[in-house]
């Protein structure tokens, strides 16, 4: 074996097996070697030429014979030899041993990688960021908008930071802290500041990188996660969007999901096992609250739950005040008119505004962020870009500018409606033109009259276009949908109408994958139901019918309004105004109670004296009603049946 390893390698030359029986024929041969085992003929010639050549093994007996003759004749002088070859020890050794070496530098490989961070075989080890001390700081300075949620954060700094304080006088610090509210309201910035302000480490973690393929892993991530926050303490564990994990155990179609639910069982055990002197506080994001799981939420776990809402008009100018750090912006820009134009609007979409309108003056070369931008920006964001390149014939571009119109002059002629900011008939996303109603301060409650209002502005589109052209197009269809929505909600939800009453009619219909029931159970009968489709309609005609008459009294107005928009394609609330001059104003609505047995009373509320104005019933903020859901941008669709 260690013979034909090496053989060739710059050796005799190698000849058909055939040649060289014909050189021992010939007498040609001085020497010959036969090495068995390997089949190997190695013959030294006359003229000192070594040469080799392989035979097979039937082919030895015959060669030894024929060599044997001719060293009898005496024309072999050299005579030949028979060779067995001995393996090589070392090699053999080595091939032996090869496999339990390979295996054994295996064994080590895993072990190693089992040891390790993160890597292929420690799928059991938590995936949490530690936050450390070298990366920039967040602080409460870098958050705005959000000023009760920083004050009830602020007791966990101080708690982290100064424990004894708490302690003295046998105060607990809650053991977690809940986050919720809509996507962008700054729940994760939150989270951030409050370890930048207590200066303590930090573990940050997504509720989806708990659970895996493989089964065991979600539960040995949770127990390495919290023994490394221990290990740290005073520590903060952040788990973001902590609904991936902690839904509702039992939800779904095939009564839950075991890998997680014994994931979220592990989560629970630990944030039991939690000593309140240890200093490690779980926080907690969420924007889906109400899919989370009872045990999840009990005191003793989330003790503290805080809501971080949209911020209203202060919040939003103190928010553009911080996203407008570092950036150019001209000294003309009020940036509370800026916060004034975008109700609704959350920390995340103010601070893209801000983007946007640093792009665009960027694009056209500009040196400072001015008014224009900033309402380019704002356009954007709402209705999506501008699209220069669709061009409308004059036909269609008169039909728009009605439409919009219509929605204009009802929502300017309907008393106390919100102020036309802003009418467009330049296409944008999907839209090929809107109008911009919005409030000049911010609302938490809508009232009766006000949610009528939107219901007729909303159908003022339609009512434009069925009076001026006859034949009414598919751009109404979103102002349809919204206005239907509304309409039911003021039916089923508010109870807004004498016929059916202050009754809320059927269920909210969930999401099974969410932990919600399969289908929505109607809980009122089909008389019931007949009559919330005929309020339903009822409602949308009348709103139609007066946006039509509004139209019919004010059709002068109404073609003024056309003709600006058709030279200029967007008017401003100043020239919106200044069109609606001579407007004629509906006359306000009469007084609803929602039967004729509760007659009004006509004293009114109590005069509130000016010394002791207060947060009361009065302001609409504590009076727990429900904000309307009601876009404040009316559009002409472009979608077709």
């Amino acid at each position: 074996m260690g013979s034909s390893l090496v053989s060739g390698i710059g050796g005799p030359e190698r000849i058909d097996t055939s040649q060289a029986v014909a050189d021992i024929q010939g007498d040609r041969v001085e020497k010959a070697v036969i090495t068995d085992g390997d089949q190997v003929l190695e013959l030294t010639l006359k003229d000192g030429t070594v040469v080799t050549s392989q035979y097979v093994t039937g082919q030895g007996v015959e060669l030894q014979r024929l060599l044997q003759e001719k060293a009898a004749a005496g024309q072999l002088p050299g005579g030949y030899n028979v060779v067995v070859p001995q393996d090589n020890i070392f090699l053999s050794l080595l091939f032996t041993l090869l496999p339990f070496a390979l295996l054994i530098l295996l064994l080590f490989f895993f072990m190693s990688q089992m040891q390790g961070g993160g890597r292929i075989m420690n799928f059991g080890k938590s995936k949490a960021k530690a936050v450390s001390k070298d990366m920039p700081k967040t602080t409460f300075a870098d958050v705005a908008g959000a000023d009760e949620a920083v004050e009830e954060l602020q007791e966990i700094k101080e708690f982290l930071s100064e424990p004894a304080k708490f302690q003295a006088v046998g105060a607990k610090i809650p053991k977690g802290v809940l986050l919720y509210g809509p996507p962008g309201t700054g729940k994760t910035l939150l989270a951030r500041a409050v370890a930048g302000e207590a200066g303590v480490p930090f573990f940050s973690i997504s509720g989806s990188d708990f659970v895996e393929m493989f089964v065991g892993v979600g539960a040995s991530r949770v127990r390495d996660l919290f023994e490394q926050a221990k290990a740290n303490a005073p520590a903060i564990i952040f788990v973001d969007e902590i609904d991936a994990v902690g839904r509702h155990r039992g939800a779904g179609l095939g009564g839950g999901h075991d890998e997680r639910e014994q994931t979220l069982n592990q989560m629970l055990v630990e944030m039991d096992g939690f000593d309140v002197s240890s200093g490690v506080i779980l926080i907690a994001a969420t924007n889906r609250p109400d899919i989370l799981d009872p045990a999840l939420l009990r005191p003793g776990r989330f003790d503290r739950q805080i809501a971080v809402d949209r911020p209203d008009l202060e919040g939003r100018y103190a928010i553009l005040q911080v996203h407008a750090r570092g950036k150019p912006i001209a000294e003309g820009v009020d940036l509370r008119a800026v916060a004034r134009r975008t109700p609704g609007f959350t920390g995340a979409d103010l601070a893209n505004v801000l983007n946007e309108a640093a792009l665009l003056t960027a694009r056209m070369g500009g040196q400072l962020i001015d008014d224009e931008a900033l309402d380019e920006a704002i356009d954007r964001v709402i209705a999506g870009p501008q699209k220069r390149t669709r061009v409308m014939d004059d036909e269609e571009k008169m039909i728009t500018a009605y439409h919009e119109g219509g929605h204009a002059l009802v929502a300017a002629a309907l008393p106390g409606n919100d102020p036309v900011h802003k009418i467009t008939i330049m296409p944008r996303g999907r839209a090929l033109g809107y109008t911009m109603v919005l409030p000049d301060q911010e609302k938490y409650s809508t009232t009766r009259s006000q949610m009528l209002n939107q219901l007729a502005y909303m159908l003022g589109g339609r009512a434009a276009e069925e009076l001026i052209f006859h034949d009414p197009t598919t751009g109404a269809s979103n102002d349809i949908e919204k206005a239907t929505g509304l309409a039911r909600a003021m039916v089923t939800q508010y109870g807004m109408t004498e016929r059916l009453g202050a009754i809320r009619y059927g269920q909210e219909q969930g999401e099974v994958f969410l932990g919600r029931d399969m289908g929505h159970t109607r809980d009122y009968s089909e008389e019931v139901a007949a009559a919330i489709d005929e309020e339903v309609r009822s409602l949308i005609e009348t709103a139609h019918q007066e946006a039509y008459d509004i139209l019919v009294t004010n059709r002068d107005v109404l073609d003024r309004l056309v003709l600006e928009l058709l030279e200029k394609e967007t008017l401003d609330k100043a020239e919106v105004e200044a069109v609606f001059a001579d407007l004629r104003l509906q006359s306000p609505r009469p007084a609803w109670t929602g039967s004729s047995l509760r007659q009004p009373d006509v004293r009114g509320p109590i005069a509130v004296p000016a010394h002791g104005s207060s947060n009361g019933a009065l302001n609409g903020s504590a009076n727990g009603h429900a904000p309307v859901p009601v876009e404040g941008v009316s559009q002409r669709s472009e979608d077709t049946p």
